[in-house]
């Protein structure tokens, strides 16, 4: 039907669908693809696309650039803006999804560590800080948080917290642990205290 759409099987699973202006992120195991809502994309000679309206739900299938998918992590996904963050586990990556396409992150001065942590985790934490502008990605099993800032392109800092999973609202960030929401950097707390104790 119209309202369907079959992806290339070779991709692995569906794993995460993420909207982001007019089309849908889909994030397989093996293959990161972009979309079209309500549009295709017609190809010229020189390589460059033209849309145009079709009667589909669901318009053209594009992948992005890059041997990159999500693996079996979907709690490794996070957006913020237009830029979405997320670890492909299988390659020992951490990726970020921007308008310039995918990018390995972990490339920046962190690609060794990330290679060794990410292969023998489980769970793959990742949230973003709206306040602090910075992805954080936890490794459940070594009990590591690592975070990365935009405006210097690299990893700046391991936290002492390690989340059950985190979001931002109202800019604020909140984590989650054994069920409980935690407010950060709030000035009347302690410092270098986490969920009730001190790091």
């Amino acid at each position: 039907e119209k309202i369907t759409k079959d992806i290339n099987p070779t991709y692995g699973s569906i794993q995460k669908l993420h909207t982001r202006d007019t089309d849908l992120i889909t994030l397989c195991e093996d293959k990161v693809l972009k979309i079209l809502a309500n549009k295709d994309a017609v190809f010229n000679a020189d390589g460059n696309t033209n849309l145009t309206a079709t009667g589909n739900v669901l318009g053209q299938t594009i992948p992005f650039v890059g041997e990159y998918g999500i693996s079996k992590n979907p709690e490794s996904f996070a957006s913020e803006s237009y830029r979405a963050y997320f670890t492909d586990q299988t390659r020992g990556a951490v990726l970020r999804l921007s308008r310039d396409g995918l990018t390995a992150i972990s490339d920046a001065g962190m690609r060794d560590w990330f290679r060794d942590h990410l292969k023998l985790s489980h769970k793959l934490v990742g949230s973003y800080d709206d306040r602090q502008k910075e992805y954080n990605i936890t490794i459940q099993e070594d009990n590591k948080t690592v975070t990365y800032r935009e405006d210097v392109k690299g990893w700046v800092s391991f936290k002492s917290f390690v989340p059950e999973n985190g979001l931002s609202c109202a800019n604020q960030y909140y984590t989650f642990d054994n069920g409980g929401l935690w407010k950060h950097h709030d000035n009347t707390a302690n410092r270098n205290t986490f969920y009730n104790a001190i790091s």
